[in-house]
């Protein structure tokens, strides 16, 4: 929490020497009534000693006073708010290697399996699309809010072939983003924002999430769609997957496909994303759920100054009908 007018809190040093005059006037009265009546007499006087509801009014009314104090400081708290709506793009690496068996059945069927489960996970209103890549990089679900339309694209994904083309991957989902943007900004989708002109690109929130088991080999570079990516202000996260000892059956035999982790950490540090390793199906879907945990929300400043002072107000009523309640006055 921080405050707009800190030190406007001088208010509270009045409402704290009152609850120290509050104190010390209690114990006066107690040495008063022992001094000046025998122990016998004051039991008959005061039948029953003081219990915790003849000061509990008092005590609200000092924390009312408090509440009132820190109100006009002004207290800001920041707050995790989902956005009104994002574009999450997925996109999978379907090259040979990704039929290597260290992961059952194969890495790519495992990444496709986990990636469903991924989309039917995000929320309704979010924007969610599909890329597959090997050799180039094809849109295999265009960015829409229909997620099952999303899921079975992803479901029919096939062996791409050779090469891996991180960087076309990249790019691809920037011309999502982009597509969605002028979409937005023409009027063809609701725009959250009001009084938007046609004349101004909406920026909608948007995140790549690519998996991937090798390094770039095919395409323009990962240094440039990185470029390209933090310019659309879109973070890429990445997941090496399959383990050091993965083979694949490639040019008519059984090859070592080991995971390059280098340009994948590379990709997600250039574009302030994060860089995940999975190397089984359960670290997958857990990074899966990782991702989604952190996806579509932001964090904003909330003025809580009205609720402060509505709590004041609460508690000094509440209080003041406790004391009418006990001893028919006012604390």
């Amino acid at each position: 929490m921080t405050l707009t007018t800190p030190w406007l809190l001088l208010a509270l040093v009045p409402v704290a020497a009152l609850a120290v005059a509050y104190v010390l006037v209690q114990r006066r009265r107690q040495r008063y009534a022992v001094r000046f009546a025998t122990l016998p007499m004051l039991d008959k006087l005061v039948p029953e000693r003081p219990r915790w509801r003849r000061h509990l009014p008092a005590a609200l009314v000092l924390l009312g006073l408090a509440s009132l104090g820190l109100a006009a400081a002004q207290p800001v708290i920041d707050v995790r708010v989902p956005y009104e709506r994002a574009t999450v793009i997925v996109a999978i690496d379907s090259s040979g290697s990704m039929q290597a068996d260290d992961v059952r059945p194969n890495r790519l069927e495992a990444a496709k399996a986990a990636a469903e489960d991924f989309v039917d996970e995000m929320p309704y209103g979010f924007n969610v699309g599909a890329i597959s890549f090997a050799g180039g990089a094809q849109v295999i679900a265009r960015a829409t809010e229909d997620h099952d339309a999303v899921r079975e694209a992803i479901a029919a994904m096939g062996d791409g072939g050779g090469g891996t083309a991180i960087g076309e991957a990249v790019f691809e989902a920037v011309g999502e983003v982009d597509r969605l943007s002028d979409d937005a900004s023409s009027g063809t989708t609701p725009s959250p924002t009001p009084g938007r002109g046609a004349t101004d690109k909406e920026t909608i929130p948007a995140r790549l999430v690519l998996l991937s088991d090798g390094a770039n080999t095919t395409g323009r570079e990962p240094s440039a769609a990185a470029e390209a990516a933090r310019a659309a202000g879109m973070p890429v996260s990445t997941i090496a997957y399959g383990t050091a000892d993965g083979e694949a059956n490639l040019w008519g035999g059984r090859q070592p496909v080991p995971v390059d982790e280098s340009s994948l950490r590379q990709l997600a540090d250039e574009t302030d994303g994060r860089f995940y390793r999975a190397a089984s199906t359960g670290e997958l879907r857990e990074v899966y759920q990782d991702i989604g945990s952190s996806i579509g929300w932001h964090v904003e400043p909330v003025d809580v100054t009205p609720y402060a002072a509505l709590l004041g107000m609460l508690l000094a009523l509440v209080a003041g009908a406790f004391s009418l309640r006990w001893s028919s006055r006012l604390p």
